[in-house]
């Protein structure tokens, strides 16, 4: 973008290269690899730490995390090499199995590994039926998540994605062109007929988007069950905070400034350029660039101020696109006793996913306009101090954490969320899955709801926006500041969960902005 580099110029009253709005995950990442190209960085956070939802907190004693705990996709990338993230005290635990897959239904549990032989022979003690169709699908979704996580590695464009496939032999290609064009229920269902791997499938692509596996498009949803063999689950030392802390000791070490407590009320503009911002005590910080990891919504509507024209229309079509409201719900609990699901047995550190039927799943994402949750929710449960005692309460050790996430929480709730008496039923429903005494071994638990989201992590109606387009959003074009990086607005860029590739602790994101930026800015 020749235009954009060109007003790109440092003047005399810069403070700094580069600010970057926004401490998440992503926006870390971005900061540090900026910082590590040698620009002066100045990285604001609103909150009085680092990692945004994928940061870990003290809770009752104990180390909880503001969302799951299992990092798939950010193994894919080529971050932690690339930043030394083990100089920074970055360790993780290798989960096996990856995960277990439940229904609602009748209670079967299947564990699927990384190793496909492995996955096969659970399933096959106890979904014989499945055996085959399981074959199928991996046959077409393994070349499709190789590719996807590929892409998710490089600058994306067309050329880039081009190259991509010709290098592949286009292996892959097919699955994205023909399954882009279904719903997810859809691409599932041609495949399996239990709930325990058609409900679970949904659960790990379109559930965690917060949409309809019936919307037509989101077919690339249902690569979730072969992500798995693709890239390795794994849990940081410590918590999923572990990993921005990484990231922020590796920005620090390469000379960026971090300033928390920090949130911004403006975007300014000089021109026809982004060149700083202001803060909402009124401190105003310039700079070449800015970047932007927070809300598209917020970013766009409430800080940019005197936009140049040719923003005009990005900003009009920000302004036509619906804010959703509510997203997910998650408790996190201090037990006195391990629990035990009884469809396993066992105290399970791996993720547990419980899943109603694919109807269910769609009537419960119809019922978040009405403000209810539905009887039978989408739970993601584990016990990360099974595998990880270190988050156990320092005094009393012999405790462990429990985490479960709710799906498909309205902001609206009726009735409002303080007071509401749905967290409780959750802890019931979740008990009647479990050995006895669950409910009596509970010390200390809190509700994280939508309200909770907004207030503390600053999530604009309590939903984190994802995008779930995949490289062929990139190759069409389509909503290109977030295929790109790059805004009608010189100077200044996007990152984060609503841009390519996507929501989850991934950091493809924050990786691939800081070389749109430090390309725009040589």
């Amino acid at each position: 973008m020749a235009a954009v580099t060109r007003t790109l110029v440092r003047r005399a009253d810069d403070d700094y290269d580069a600010i970057v709005v926004g401490a998440g995950h992503n926006g870390l990442i971005t900061a540090a690899y900026l910082a590590r190209g040698g620009l002066s960085v100045l990285l604001l956070e609103a909150r009085d730490r680092v990692g945004g939802t994928a940061a870990s907190e003290p809770f009752a004693g104990a180390t909880v995390n503001v969302c799951n705990c299992d990092h798939v996709t950010f193994r894919t990338t080529p971050v932690s090499e690339e930043l030394r993230l083990a100089e920074h005290g970055l360790r993780y635990i290798e989960m096996e199995p990856s995960q277990y897959h439940m229904a609602w239904s009748d209670g079967t549990v299947w564990s699927q590994h990384h190793d496909l032989d492995a996955t096969l022979a659970s399933l096959g003690r106890v979904l014989p039926g499945e055996v085959d169709g399981y074959h199928r699908f991996v046959r077409a979704a393994l070349p499709a998540v190789r590719m996807v996580f590929a892409a998710a590695n490089e600058r994306p464009s067309r050329r880039a994605l081009t190259g991509l496939a010709l290098r592949k032999r286009f292996a892959g290609v097919r699955t994205l062109m023909s399954w882009s064009r279904r719903s997810a229920a859809d691409v599932l269902r041609s495949y399996f007929t239990h709930d325990a791997l058609t409900g679970t499938g949904a659960m790990g692509g379109p559930v965690v988007w917060g949409i309809s596996p019936e919307t037509p498009g989101s077919g690339l949803g249902a690569l979730s069950h072969a992500t798995k063999h693709v890239g390795r689950a794994g849990r940081p030392v410590g918590g999923s905070g572990a990993m921005p802390e990484a990231v922020r000791s590796a920005f620090e070490a390469a000379g960026g400034t971090l300033r928390l407590g920090s949130p911004v009320a403006t975007i300014l503009c000089d021109g026809d350029a982004a060149r700083g911002v202001r803060l909402v005590d009124g401190t105003e910080h310039r700079a070449r660039v800015v970047v932007s990891a927070c809300d598209p919504h917020r970013t766009f509507l409430e800080w940019l101020r005197d936009p140049p024209a040719a923003a005009e229309s990005t900003i009009a079509r920000w302004r036509a696109i619906p804010q959703e409201r509510g997203y997910e719900a998650k408790i996190d609990a201090v037990v006195s006793e391990v629990p035990v699901l009884r469809s396993i047995g066992q105290p399970v550190g791996s993720t547990v996913f419980v899943a109603p039927s694919l109807a269910e799943i769609d009537a419960a994402h119809g019922l978040l306009g009405r403000g209810a949750v539905a009887e039978r929710p989408c739970l993601l449960v584990n016990v990360p101090t099974v595998v990880d005692q270190s988050l156990a309460p320092l005094e009393h050790p012999d405790r462990h954490v429990l985490s479960v996430e709710v799906l498909y929480t309205p902001y609206d709730l009726e009735g409002g969320w303080p007071g509401s008496p749905e967290p409780g039923r959750w802890l019931e429903l979740l008990a009647g899955l479990c050995e006895p005494g669950l409910l009596d071994s509970i010390v200390d638990y809190r509700a994280m709801t939508p309200d909770v989201y907004e207030r503390e992590f600053h999530l604009p109606f309590g939903h984190a926006t994802s995008f779930a387009g995949g490289p062929l959003a990139v190759f069409r074009q389509r909503d290109p500041e977030l295929t790109s990086y790059e805004t009608a607005v010189p100077g200044l860029y996007l990152t984060g969960a609503a841009t390519f590739p996507g929501a989850g602790v991934w950091g493809a994101s924050g990786r691939n902005c800081a070389a749109v930026v430090l390309d725009d800015l040589s």
